[in-house]
This record gives structure tokens, C-alpha cells and sequence, in this order.
């Protein structure tokens, strides 16, 4: 499996407990992820700083076990996703890389499922239609949010995402890893927050 690199560039979370709350405050009860992404965090822990680690994650999640299609409380994979980027974060360059590196464990997943994989054959290698498809695989994924794709160039896009609950800095990392996964020699995305909950991000490759 690719293991992307990321480098921190941008300001820390300040306060991530702080953020984790406000998101919390944000959910609701039929606000739902599918388990492959919560097992996707755990790997990423348990690959990096062990299987004491990863427990601590699961236990920071109050779920007990995961089947990777079932649908389990968003609020509980956040409060997994930043304790894993917490632990991780010493090790990886920060809280911000190490959501960019769980997000991109999330396409890992996702594309790695049987779903995933008939994207990746609808797309046959072509970025543009694997992005179009975009919003058909987070509604596959994830119960919650709106995204919609904007073309602004012939290799660049915003991809606009409406009441979702990850860091933005997640999401960088999944779509960098979508971009990647078709071959792009040169992918960036970069996420603008337009409030808490919704983001717009520019990718664009060669």
C-alpha cells in the first residue's frame, strides 16, 4: 500500500481539543461513516506508534469493533481522528500532517473496497471523471454534507464541500490521494475553510 508524505505547511491547531468540541456541538445522531475508516485510522497508529497506541484510539471512539461497510456515529470516528493525530503528531510534523496522512489512509481504504475499485474502473485512469465521480463516492461513504465539482481548467478544479465534519486538512489529504491513485505525476489540493463546516479546495496536477 502507497504511503503518502506529507509536509506540514501551514499554522497548527491551536487548540484541537478546542475544534474537536466545536465539531462535536455540530452532529447529529443519523450523521454516519462507514467502519473501513475508522480501521483505516487504527492501521495508521498501529504503523506508527504501535498497538497501546491504537487502543487508545479505539477506547477515545467508545465503539468497540468495526465491520468495514456497517455505518457508525461520525461523532465518534472525529473524537478517534484527533486523538490518532494527536499521538501521531509528534511523529509525523504535527497535528495538520497527521490528518492530511489519516485522510489519505481513508482513499486508501475506500479505494481498496469493492466499491472503491469500480470508481477506479469508471474512471479508467482519467482524473476528471474519477473527480466527477466524487460526490457519488462520499455519499457511498458518509450519510452526511453536499459536495459539488467546479472545473476551472483543463487539470484544475474546486471541489466545494458543504456541512462536513473532518478538519480540512483531512480532506486535503483523501483528495491528494484520489489524484494520486490515477497516476498524477503532479497533484495539489489546497483547502480553503469557509466556515467550520464547509471548505472549498483547489486541485489541480499534471
Amino acid at each position: 500500500m502507497t504511503v503518502i508524505a506529507f509536509r506540514s505547511r501551514e499554522r497548527e491547531v491551536i487548540d484541537p481539543g478546542c475544534e474537536l468540541e466545536r465539531r462535536l456541538g455540530l452532529t447529529a445522531s443519523e450523521d454516519r461513516a462507514r467502519g473501513m475508516f475508522f480501521l483505516g485510522v487504527l492501521d495508521v497508529v498501529r504503523r506508527e506508534s504501535g498497538e497501546t497506541a491504537a487502543a487508545r484510539c479505539l477506547a477515545a471512539s467508545g465503539e468497540r469493533r468495526f465491520v468495514p461497510f456497517f455505518l457508525y456515529p461520525v461523532s465518534a470516528f472525529l473524537r478517534m481522528s484527533f486523538a490518532a493525530a494527536e499521538v501521531l503528531a509528534p511523529r509525523l510534523g504535527g497535528f495538520e500532517t497527521a490528518m492530511r496522512i489519516i485522510g489519505a489512509q481513508a482513499t486508501h481504504d475506500f479505494l481498496d473496497s469493492v466499491v472503491g475499485r469500480s470508481f477506479l474502473m469508471l474512471a479508467a485512469g482519467d482524473p476528471r471523471r474519477l473527480i466527477n465521480n466524487l460526490p457519488s463516492g462520499y455519499r457511498t461513504a458518509v450519510t452526511y454534507g453536499e459536495r459539488h465539482v467546479t472545473w476551472t481548467g483543463a487539470h484544475e478544479g474546486c471541489f466545494n464541500v458543504f456541512r462536513d465534519f473532518m478538519p480540512h486538512t483531512y480532506h486535503e489529504g483523501v483528495l491528494l490521494a484520489v489524484l494520486q491513485a490515477v497516476g498524477t505525476r503532479v497533484a495539489r489540493v489546497r483547502g480553503r475553510p469557509l466556515s467550520l463546516l464547509d471548505c472549498e479546495y483547489v486541485m489541480s496536477w499534471a
